[in-house]
């Protein structure tokens, strides 16, 4: 659940980056967050991350009230997103299976616990086959999906995409945001900042549009088969649109 109440942002060189934004995105939601570049999208990421701080409002994030937030609290809250970032952020000189195997182990995991769910997780995401090689050798939406698998491995309650098909081919973006319907599908909750707004189109999920700070529209699907073009601006509640097999997000038990 994420909900923001009334939120400004103003920087210290008097740049204002978000004003006065409410929004509530329920569990199990799919949300794209689209605008243009300076828009505010990147602000609104990292006030949900916790990487900055509101100047009013509050911030909210699967129960975690942010303006409340101890120091030695935000690992806490940040163990309960998994981030996938366009520019995939892998470790060149670790194979895929270490890469994803990395984001268990800072958490503490077991290796028993490594060695289970790392090989499941690859297979979700189509890398079965790659686990012995390395960044490199992989095209750019394979990386891509070690990226998600990485931010999935520790059964995150919520996905936040940042711009995740800026930096692979377009035939390629339409199987990435797939992969983050089907995830979602299982109960996870997706958010996902995009300026891509041919891809959104193909997609039936809520699209929040924020210009210069501001949320400028909020248009929900009518249903799982509406297109781009039949949404209705905040006409249908969508709590118990997207099924959920488990609370807290991915079901991993292979």
């Amino acid at each position: 659940m994420i909900e923001f109440k009334g939120v400004h942002k103003t920087y210290h060189n008097g740049v204002k980056a978000l004003k006065d934004v409410s929004i509530y995105v329920n569990k199990g939601e799919f949300v794209f967050i689209i605008g243009a570049s300076g828009a505010g999208k990147s602000t609104f990421l990292k006030l949900l991350m916790r990487e900055e701080f509101p100047s009013a409002g509050e911030v909210i994030v699967n129960d975690f009230k942010l303006s409340k937030l101890k120091r030695r609290e935000i690992p806490y809250l940040r163990r309960t997103m998994g981030v996938v970032f366009q520019d995939f952020r892998l470790i060149n000189n670790m194979t895929i299976y270490d890469n994803v195997a990395f984001a268990m182990r800072v958490t503490g995991s077991s290796n028993t616990a490594v060695r289970k769910r790392v090989p499941y997780i690859l297979g979700l995401v189509g890398l079965q086959n790659k686990a012995r090689s390395y960044p490199p050798e992989l095209s750019g939406g394979e990386q891509q999906r070690v990226g998600l698998a990485r931010a999935l491995v520790n059964n995150p309650s919520m996905i936040i995409a940042d711009e995740p098909t800026g930096n692979i081919d377009p035939e390629l973006s339409y199987e990435i945001v797939e992969l983050l319907t089907e995830i979602n599908r299982r109960g996870t909750t997706v958010l996902m900042v995009t300026h891509e707004r041919d891809l959104v189109r193909m997609f039936p999920h809520r699209v929040i549009e924020i210009c210069e700070g501001c949320v400028v529209s909020d248009r929900r699907p009518q249903n799982k088969k509406t297109t781009f073009s039949s949404f209705e601006a905040d006409a249908v509640d969508t709590t118990g649109l997207f099924p959920q097999s488990r609370k807290d997000g991915f079901n991993y038990e292979s």
